[in-house]
């Protein structure tokens, strides 16, 4: 049976945040396990950093409730090595923003080894905010790590805040000053999407046109904090501080070509977060009761019906498999996660009919009709002469177009030998005459209140391509697409497989011992987590 933390929104939730944090990372132990014989509770890293950390022999489901379930462990573990690989294969790539910040991260070197931390493809101890802030930008830059759209229906909280799995490196920071091992920083991660994902699910950002990185930047200042060893009343200063400070807007995702601010969003956010930890570590006070502030994001975009609340409740899993990250959604390609629906509707009707393989030519419309706020996000009039790869990683008629291209070229629909890579979105595919041609076919619509109110349940897309000679054949409404977390029928495993490998192919020469290194967490030592981005990536020094 699952074990739930309940936070009402008559309390002080982010006091109530920093103790779930603090009770989540440091569960008792077995009798003899720890500092002496009968030591029952894992001792909290001292103020510094320094000293032993918690014996090799800690395992993650020593709490007297089991802990959380295997599979919602191994969830963690596949979101973790799929946002690793994207973050070094975007660093082989010599992408602009994560090589821009992984230097000056390492203008920043650690004067404290206890107070340090590494980037990726380096042993090199840097400030901790910096390996947070180069790390989380590698790891978001090609937008094809995991996702979430804020959906609990059974708690009535489904307010469909997106998110993703970019804050992993907050945790390997902290686990890396703590001397924490393998279980350790997977029961830090899994804090940090637990947090983040309930606060999706119960307040929506974007309706308020803010960016949807600022639940990831609380919940990466709680976990952090705690990990630490910060009391709650510092947990407490710094996400008062980030939020009072710090709130990004959805104007770094608005313009006719988006930039890098997009992708370097949840880093520098959570830059500032980390800092904020560490000056309320060092005694500076931040607004207190952030969450009930009239004046703070939350009640001032949704005013409680009562005084003295928050806009909302929370309640967060602490065993079980009742947890957030059970939800969340793994994308298998370079695509902004709205148009999965639509990839999978593609390859629907492909298989269904063969003959639609034959030619480009015969394709007269390829009819997309989505659902808001997909069809503003993704659909807008911007994205229809996409000229970078951000801006075509987010245009759904770029991302159909250039998805049938490799069909009719490769005459198959099937999903991993279509799969979208980085190579997908160089110069020469941006500009590559068929897939321009097919782009100016594509025609979307919206679908109206039946298509809304489907969402975030799904992502309900259909997909009607017209056909010279075959007439228009129409798919079903998708609404659970290849990998959606409720897609139980697609053969996940195999796709995640061959995703792992082709993105490790561009950071190694040897992308199995990458994904070795990077894999099984739960076995590693904390010698083994210090040493976790200790190797060479492809193109790097």
């Amino acid at each position: 049976m699952s074990q739930t933390r309940f936070l009402p929104r008559n309390t002080n939730q982010v006091r109530g945040l920093a103790q779930y944090a603090i009770d989540f990372l440091h569960l008792p132990l077995p009798p003899g396990v720890g500092r002496g014989e009968g030591s029952t509770a894992l001792p909290l890293p001292p103020r510094e950093g320094r000293g032993e950390g918690p014996p090799a022999s800690f395992s993650i489901t020593d709490s007297p409730d089991n802990g959380p379930s295997r599979r919602v462990l191994d969830l963690v573990e596949k979101f973790f090595l799929d946002s690793l690989l994207c973050g070094v294969s975007a660093l082989a790539a010599g992408t602009n923003a994560p090589t821009i910040l992984r230097a000056e991260a390492l203008d920043y070197p650690a004067l404290n080894p206890a107070r340090g931390a590494t980037l990726f493809g380096s042993s090199t101890l840097v400030h901790p905010e910096k390996a947070v802030l180069a790390n989380c930008a590698a790891v978001r830059e090609w937008d094809s790590n995991g996702t979430n759209f804020g959906y609990d229906p059974a708690r009535g909280n489904t307010a469909g805040e997106f998110g993703h799995n970019d804050f992993y490196p907050v945790v390997v920071a902290a686990a890396q000053q703590c001397g924490w091992n393998g279980p350790q920083l997977l029961r830090g991660m899994l804090a940090l999407d637990e947090i983040r994902g309930r606060l999706a699910e119960v307040f929506s950002l974007k309706s308020h046109k803010i960016d949807h990185v600022v639940h990831g930047a609380i919940a990466s200042a709680v976990v952090y904090g705690a990990a630490l060893g910060c009391t709650v009343d510092q947990i407490e200063s710094a996400v008062g501080l980030f939020i009072a400070h710090a709130i990004p807007f959805r104007a770094i995702r608005h313009g006719q070509q988006l930039s890098d601010s997009k992708g370097a969003s949840a880093a520098i956010s959570t830059e500032l977060a980390i800092q904020a930890v560490h000056r309320a570590q060092r005694g500076f006070v931040g607004p207190a009761d952030i969450f009930r502030n009239p004046e703070a994001i939350f009640c001032l975009f949704e005013r409680p019906a009562r005084q003295g609340e928050s806009p909302f409740d929370l309640e967060l899993a602490l065993s079980g498999d009742d947890f957030a990250i059970a939800g969340m959604h793994f994308k298998l390609g370079l695509y902004e996660h709205q148009s999965a629906g639509a990839i999978q509707g593609v390859l629907d009707l492909l298989a269904a009919e063969p003959g639609l393989l034959d030619s480009a030519d015969a394709i007269s419309e390829i009819c997309v009709t989505i659902y808001e706020p997909a069809y503003h996000i993704i659909c807008d009039p911007y994205k229809w002469r996409p000229a970078t790869r951000q801006s075509a990683d987010h245009s759904l008629p770029y991302i159909i177009a250039t998805l049938l291209r490799k069909a009719l070229e490769q005459r198959t629909a099937d999903w991993q030998t279509l799969m979208l890579l980085p190579e997908d979105y160089s110069t020469v595919a941006l500009g590559h005459p068929v897939t321009r041609a097919l782009m100016e076919r594509v025609k979307l619509e919206h679908g109206g209140a039946e298509f809304d109110r489907r969402y975030p349940e799904g992502i309900p897309t259909r997909v009607a391509i017209a056909h010279r000679l075959l007439g228009t054949l129409q798919s079903e409404l998708v609404m659970f697409p290849t990998g959606h977390a409720r897609n139980t029928a697609a053969p996940l495993a195999d796709l995640l497989a061959y995703k792992f490998h082709a993105l490790a192919s561009m950071a190694s020469g040897q992308p199995g011992e990458l994904i070795a290194r990077l894999g099984n967490i739960a076995g590693k030592s904390s010698t083994d987590v210090r040493a976790l981005y200790d190797f060479r990536i492809h193109g790097m020094e």
